[in-house]
């Protein structure tokens, strides 16, 4: 593989289940990534069909879809259509052959995907879709939907902190990379305020601005974990075979005034 560098452009993309999952727990990095002058993608692999107490599925479709392209918008994302209705986001060939076409067309030097370890089966399908279509950039043989060439270069995959904080069994999750995105967080903020139809729906179930302030309560609680940051977004970053050079980095890299790694996670690895 050669590495990152002979590429022609920085490329970073974030995967999510859902719209709103990137603006939750990855936009405020994706903007720093900009901001470093990379060129961003979001793509939400599922269409929000079941984000709903009030409208039938093609109109909450065509809705999320809106404000999804209202959020890429304002941080000056390239956003890709989703693949599944919500809850129909499975690891089979299929789908696979899918966002491996999407992986290759845009070659991401740095992939943004949720944890492996959420409380949400779609949310684990969304990261692991996306993984292994990130190592499958390559193979010649895997075919995909639609044909794409293979793609040799090298990418780094982080993934994201679960919603909540915690795995499904209830264990703290750490991160082992910290972002302070206190910066853009205003932007972030606004990100998430384009999805009005699940604000709407949580806040008149749970409160005034319960679905804002729920996503600056994250980013605070890591922040407070990074014992540095105010309000940061936690990585960890994914194992590099089969994806690029033992011990690259290009997130600390690129991000280094606003980030923090943890060492004490890192030698806790062995």
């Amino acid at each position: 593989m050669r590495h990152a560098g002979a590429q022609d452009a920085l490329v970073a993309m974030a995967v999510g289940a859902h719209p709103d999952d990137i603006e939750f727990l990855m936009a405020g990095t994706l903007l720093l990534l900009k901001k470093a002058g990379a060129e961003i993608h979001m793509w939400n692999l599922a269409n929000g069909s079941c984000g709903t107490t009030v409208y039938d599925r093609e109109e909450v479709i065509r809705i999320r879809g809106r404000e999804a392209r209202d959020s890429a918008g304002l941080a000056g994302a390239q956003i890709h259509e989703p693949l599944a209705d919500d809850l129909a986001l499975f690891y089979e060939p299929r789908l696979l052959a899918r966002v491996a076409a999407g992986i290759r067309q845009v070659k991401p030097t740095i992939l943004l995907v949720p944890s492996p370890d959420d409380y949400m089966e779609d949310h684990q399908n969304a990261a692991r879709l996306a993984v292994t279509a990130a190592f499958v950039r390559g193979m010649r043989n895997f075919a995909t939907d639609p044909p794409a060439g293979p793609w040799s270069g090298d990418v780094a995959v982080y993934h994201a902190m679960p919603n909540g904080l915690r795995d499904p069994l209830r264990s703290t999750v750490r991160a082992g990379l910290y972002v302070d995105v206190s910066g853009v967080h205003d932007t972030k903020r606004r990100m998430l305020s384009q999805h009005r139809s699940q604000k709407e729906w949580l806040d008149a179930s749970q409160g005034l601005d319960a679905y804002l302030n729920e996503m600056e309560a994250m980013s605070r609680a890591v922040g407070r974990m990074s014992g540095r940051f105010e309000l940061a977004e936690g990585w960890r970053r994914r194992l590099h075979l089969g994806f690029g050079p033992p011990g690259w980095d290009p997130l600390a890299e690129l991000l280094a005034p606003f980030c923090l790694v943890d060492r004490a996670y890192e030698d806790g690895l062995g």
